[in-house]
């Protein structure tokens, strides 16, 4: 029978994903034991807690907005940044000045991609890997690929589901009863993302599980007014916590900018 071929197919194809998504899961949750002596101690600085929130690109966009408060770079509402004052105070700003280059203005869009890919946030991600506070490459593009493939799967059973009810090729097994087959390899794929949006989203991300718990605790130790609590919500929220107008507006031009030059590409 046609459709049993098809069936078995969908079994193969939703229990490989299923599979190396749960390899995938344990071997992440088994990174938990190893950093948590090393995180317990651990007092983030913002630039750390950007990049376990955001990554590369939230580090350099805190550096933008944290000059700009300081009004040592212009952030103009129409995508330029202007330097300002050209001595960095740390490495994550001279990287910054760096990348707007010596005429001292450039676009924001391409300064934040510059100044995400300096050798400092590289360094910065290194030391947050060894700390146990941030998930290595391989872990987290591992992770993501398997959720991916999961997906996939789960089309897939659908698909071999549909062309089985649809197939010409007489069948002795009433319709109802062949999606209700096709429907427990479905339901397998669709549990897995299910748990892995519960489980295994936080370890997807750039902060391990170590990492998550001490931006959690600066977050919560984060009350109060001030430049400081106002940098540490850009560093976790990213620029949407930007609360003036005309620097929204300045990330908002530059947004538009990667919009316009993706759809070129």
């Amino acid at each position: 029978m046609f459709w049993v071929l098809l069936l078995l197919l969908a079994w193969a194809v939703a229990g490989t994903a299923c599979t190396r998504l749960c390899l995938a899961a344990v071997h992440t949750a088994a990174m938990e034991s190893n950093e948590a002596i090393a995180a317990r101690e651990h007092d983030l600085t913002l630039y750390e807690a950007a990049f376990l929130s955001g990554g590369p690109r939230r580090v350099a966009d805190l550096t933008l907005v944290s000059m700009a408060r300081q009004r040592r770079l212009l952030l103009a509402h129409t995508g330029w940044a202007t330097v300002v004052d050209p001595r960095g105070r740390d490495e994550m700003e001279r990287s910054v000045i760096g990348a707007i280059g010596p005429e001292g203005q450039s676009r924001i869009e391409p300064v934040r991609d510059a100044a995400a890919a300096a050798d400092a946030v590289g360094t910065l991600a290194d030391r947050l890997v060894n700390a146990g506070l941030a998930v290595p490459d391989g872990a987290r593009n591992g992770t993501g690929s398997a959720i991916r493939q999961v997906r996939l799967a789960a089309a897939a059973v659908v698909a071999l589901g549909a062309i089985a009810l649809l197939a010409p090729t007489p069948s002795d097994m009433p319709a109802h009863l062949v999606a209700l087959w096709f429907a427990l390899p479905l339901v397998l794929t669709l549990s897995c993302l299910a748990i892995a949006r519960i489980e295994i989203h936080p370890y997807a991300q750039w902060a391990s599980p170590a990492g998550q718990r001490l931006l959690s605790a600066l977050v919560r130790h984060s009350g109060g007014e001030g430049d400081r609590t106002y940098l540490t919500s850009v560093a976790v929220r990213g620029v949407r916590a930007i609360g003036e107008p005309d620097l929204r507006a300045a990330f908002a031009h530059r947004e538009q900018d990667r919009r316009q030059h993706h759809g070129g590409a």
